[in-house]
């Protein structure tokens, strides 16, 4: 293997993942706001109703420009392709809404953390689907992840407990563990991802109307949010940077390399939520009327964001030397 080909792509693919990371990042209070506008808008709906509500336009609207950007291009898929975008989007839109709804009945702070065992599920389902041990190293580093996360969410283990919220999440790690390692698949590898990425999206449009037509109140809870501009602002914003930005980066680079490296890697994201959500609440509020408040910076940011962030270098440190042992 050359190195001097290899590495710059590793290194490449590791900035953009974290620049996918910072766009997740960003979701979070976006997210939030959109549910908060869904709920003024529609005060009698049930959760489910409000999950689907938030989640529907972004991969509605980020499969059309999809398609609108590809023209020709991107209007044909090979059958590889919609079997990885199909499969892709499933998983994805299954973790997606049991995250949104699960937040509905669980402190945020268990929610990031349970969420995060995906970077634990992606070295345990390689270990035991290939009887290949991924090294101390890397099972350190998932520790040390954990360990971040829990801090930033201010988990209180003496009152965790597994109710609907937390199953939910959990089931939500398995599901985003199954799309890191589903895009990995070296069979996809001469698949073109803006296609990929344009299927994927209409999986999770397809998915989330459903489930919002059919759990709706009435049909006025489904025309509202659209006559609304700060809905409007939001649910932009969400798509092109947070759906269309992200998701693109992801299916284009993650599989440059390992699965292990890159759930490592999203485990920034609650790093970066946690730092969007000092000032995007505000400004959300000054342009929406919203009542949402900024957070504050505590200890555990700083703390947690560290040993997240160390993980990672770690990580990619180990990946590095390894490349370098075993070129010719």
């Amino acid at each position: 293997m050359n190195t001097d080909i290899q590495d710059p792509q590793r290194r490449k693919a590791v900035r953009m993942l974290v620049l996918a990371s910072v766009y997740w990042g960003l979701s979070f209070p976006l997210i939030k706001a959109i549910m908060m506008l869904n709920h003024s808008l529609a005060p009698e709906a049930g959760t489910w109703f409000l999950a689907a509500s938030a989640t529907a336009p972004r991969y509605l609207l980020a499969a059309l420009l999809m398609l609108a950007l590809g023209g020709r291009r991107g209007a044909g898929a090979t059958r590889s392709e919609l079997i990885q975008g199909i499969a892709a989007g499933g998983f994805s839109a299954a973790g997606s809404i049991l995250q949104t709804d699960a937040m509905q009945f669980t402190e945020a702070s268990t929610s990031a953390f349970l969420t995060q065992l995906s970077a634990i599920g992606v070295p345990t389902w390689i270990a035991l689907r290939h009887r290949r041990n991924p090294g101390a190293g890397v099972w350190a580093c998932c520790g040390l992840v954990l360990v971040g996360v829990a801090i930033l969410g201010h988990l209180d283990w003496h009152h965790l407990r597994l109710g609907r919220g937390e199953w939910e999440t959990l089931l939500c790690s398995v599901f985003y563990t199954g799309q890191i390692l589903w895009i990995e698949k070296r069979e996809f590898s001469g698949n073109r991802p803006d296609t990929v990425t344009r299927i994927m999206f209409s999986v999770q449009a397809a998915a989330f109307v459903a489930l919002a037509v059919f759990t709706a109140p009435r049909a006025g809870a489904l025309l509202a949010p659209w006559l609304s501009p700060s809905w409007l602002g939001l649910t932009g914003v969400l798509t092109l940077v947070c759906t269309v930005g992200a998701f693109s980066i992801m299916t284009r680079w993650q599989p440059r390399i390992t699965s292990t490296q890159a759930g490592l890697i999203y485990c920034t994201e609650p790093v970066f939520a946690s730092f969007f959500v000092l000032f995007a609440p505000g400004l959300i509020s000054v342009m929406t009327g919203l009542a949402y408040a900024n957070e504050r910076a505590t200890w555990s940011l700083v703390a947690g964001g560290t040993l997240v962030t160390v993980a990672n270098v770690i990580v990619q440190v180990r990946a590095s030397r390894l490349l370098a042992s075993i070129a010719p």
